[in-house]
């Protein structure tokens, strides 16, 4: 898949990105109202524990700027109707993943860096120390903001994997694009503990890199294994559990090549569909596990509920 990305188009996205900073509406997951919340919820593949970590939250007001910028504005009102959701707020949820093979711990991303992975692996009962691998699906601030904690590594024992595409597009971008600089001060000191992985490529035993490019240049998707049970863990594929599924072509402001996000958002959900396989999102309401279904000529979420519990 070709990705067309002009140095304006990623310093256009990189504005567009509303969790690029610490002043970002975010609620960290160990601040919450409640101190006793659970956040951390853990599922069974095969021989494989999946673990998905609510970094954090935010709600939104603009929901049909993000989510439907190219969507006749009565289809969009007619689809957040029939989801009983409104047409104008969102809710965004943050969510790394856990892979406890058996013999390694694999982490899939960090989250916005605010205290609430370290919070959510508490809950796990995990250490920062304890984490053997670090993968990152994409670059965007609320995927590395967590790979450092006060200048320091977050998971000082881990070796990281990502796509070379996505590191060698922010790496080289001008001083002043907010997630190139991100990436310089929290990926770039960390590089030479990093792997790069291509499409096909082995994490570990039994997961997978997926190419599934346009969100960003590099955006990867990771199909787990163990036992004959799979799972995919789909990134940003789709941002909203609802507009993302049922209309996979309305335009996402955070995709940076958008026609490329869509062909990506329906070659892996028609894939989850046609499977039965289950899927983890990490801006889906928590705990972020789900199935797929086709619906129309799109598709629907449909979240889990005791399928994958141990």
């Amino acid at each position: 898949m070709t990705i067309k990305l002009t140095r304006r188009a990623a310093l256009g996205a990189a504005a567009a990105l509303p969790f690029a900073s610490a002043a970002a509406p975010v609620l960290a997951a160990g601040s919450t109202a409640n101190a006793n919340s659970t956040v951390a919820k853990s599922f069974q593949l095969g021989d494989f524990t999946v673990t998905t970590l609510l970094d954090g939250t935010a709600a939104r007001d603009d929901a049909r700027e993000i989510f439907g910028g190219d969507a006749p504005e009565e289809e969009f009102l007619k689809v957040s109707e029939e989801n009983f959701i409104s047409p104008d707020k969102t809710q965004f949820y943050f969510t790394p993943t856990l892979i406890n093979t058996g013999s390694e711990l694999v982490l899939f991303d960090t989250g916005l860096g605010q205290g609430g992975i370290q919070a959510a692996l508490a809950d796990a009962g995990v250490t920062p120390d304890q984490i053997d691998v670090v993968v990152i699906t994409h670059m965007h601030p609320d995927h590395i903001g967590g790979m450092t904690t006060n200048d320091a590594p977050t998971f000082p024992n881990a070796r990281y994997i990502t796509a070379a595409a996505e590191y060698d597009f922010w790496a080289a971008q001008d001083a002043g694009n907010r997630v190139g600089d991100l990436v310089a001060a929290k990926v770039t000191p960390l590089v030479e503990k990093m792997t790069f992985v291509k499409d096909g490529g082995e994490v570990a035993s039994g997961i997978t890199a997926m190419a599934a490019y346009g969100h960003t240049p590099g955006h990867t998707v990771y199909h787990l294994e163990s036992n004959g049970q799979r799972l995919i863990l789909t990134a940003d594929l789709a941002n909203h559990y609802v507009w993302s599924f049922a209309h996979p072509e309305w335009a996402i402001r955070f995709d940076m090549d958008k026609a490329a996000a869509t062909d990506s958002r329906r070659n892996v959900l028609g894939l989850l569909a046609a499977d039965k396989v289950p899927m983890i999102g990490y801006h889906m309401p928590f705990p972020a596990a789900g199935f797929v279904e086709n619906r129309g000529e799109g598709f629907r979420f449909v979240p889990v509920s005791y399928q994958m519990m141990g």
